[in-house]
């Protein structure tokens, strides 16, 4: 029997799910507390260990005697598994595209729909019996017409490319990784810019960049006294891609009109953080993949790799830890 950790905290339900997938031979083992020294404890013998948005410390890592594989359940590593300590220990990492991309693609949209509508804000006014039908006018958008601008352009970034043709908007993009493909880039309506060009033009900014040294606070003051002032932010990616003072000082003082926002510098968010009290912000608790049909995909194509792995065969997605 292989024991297979989940390093973050759940409900019943959602590890009910997880073990419908799980192939025979394999037991999932969970935590009770989001405490890390729970998880020191109950990761010692077990040979796979899944992560998710909880990061998977060096500690965590120094305690787990018998891993052998850390399976992310998404593609952002960067900044939840310490990755020095795995190639320390001898222990293989493995990513799961499948299943994050359509969702967060979908929320992508989401988000920015509802910034350029003040959906979250008009939703609070009128359950407290403020009826904003014409206040809202001037500062509403439509997003057929708009730029949309991509900031990294894999997997996610082209699925949210897709979507917003729909809505009739065009795209630029930045990512010093994506090659141009005129096939792609033509049926998609996209076509690649500069960093500060893709600052300057775009209406719609939605961010699709993992969080590296380089990446981090990619997005700050000087950058967003780039932007239009009727710019809408959406952030999808990581929190500390953008630089939170920043982003409340453009918000606040009009220097952009509203944002999308699903991660933060800290998370979860305290109610004190200045954030919570603007008006042109929609605000979400890091869900943009949380869906049920999400899960379920990332788990059948995570549990096929791990019975791969346990095989001897290749692992797909694996992230090579010596480069």
């Amino acid at each position: 029997m292989k024991r297979v950790f989940y390093n973050s905290l759940g409900t019943e339900e959602m590890y009910g799910l997880i073990r419908e997938v799980m192939p025979a031979g394999y037991k999932l083992v969970t935590l009770e507390t989001d405490e890390d020294e729970e998880r020191c404890q109950k990761i010692q013998n077990c040979e796979v260990a899944i992560v998710a948005a909880k990061p998977m410390t060096s500690s965590i890592i120094k305690a787990a005697g018998a891993l052998q594989l850390v399976h992310h359940q998404g593609v952002g590593y960067h900044d939840t598994v310490d990755t020095q300590s795995l190639i320390d220990s001898g222990i293989r990492l493995a990513l799961t595209p499948a299943g994050t991309t359509i969702g967060v693609a979908e929320h992508t949209v989401l988000l920015a729909l509802a910034a350029a509508k003040r959906l979250a804000f008009a939703d609070s006014e009128l359950r407290q019996g403020r009826w904003h039908i014409n206040s809202l006018r001037p500062v509403s958008l439509e997003i057929h017409g708009k730029t949309v601008g991509y900031i990294g352009f894999g997997m996610i970034g082209q699925a949210a490319a897709e979507r917003f043709k729909v809505f009739g908007t065009t795209g630029l993009y930045f990512d010093p990784y994506a090659a141009p493909d005129k096939a792609r880039d033509e049926r998609l309506g996209v076509k690649p810019a500069g960093f500060d060009e893709l600052l300057v033009d775009s209406d719609i900014i939605s961010i699709h960049t993992p969080l590296t040294e380089d990446t981090h606070h990619l997005i700050s003051f000087d950058q967003f006294e780039m932007m239009k002032p009727t710019a809408i932010l959406v952030n999808t990616a990581r929190g500390p891609v953008v630089h939170e003072q920043a982003l409340v000082m453009a918000l606040s003082s009009g220097q952009i009109l509203a944002a999308g926002i699903d991660v933060f510098e800290s998370e979860p968010v305290s109610p004190d953080n200045p954030l919570c009290c603007l008006e042109n912000i929609v605000m979400t608790p890091h869900i943009s993949a949380g869906t049920v049909d999400a899960l379920m995909g990332k788990m059948r194509s995570l549990f096929e790799n791990v019975e791969r792995f346990f095989r001897g065969e290749p692992l797909e997605n694996e992230i090579n830890l010596t480069d």
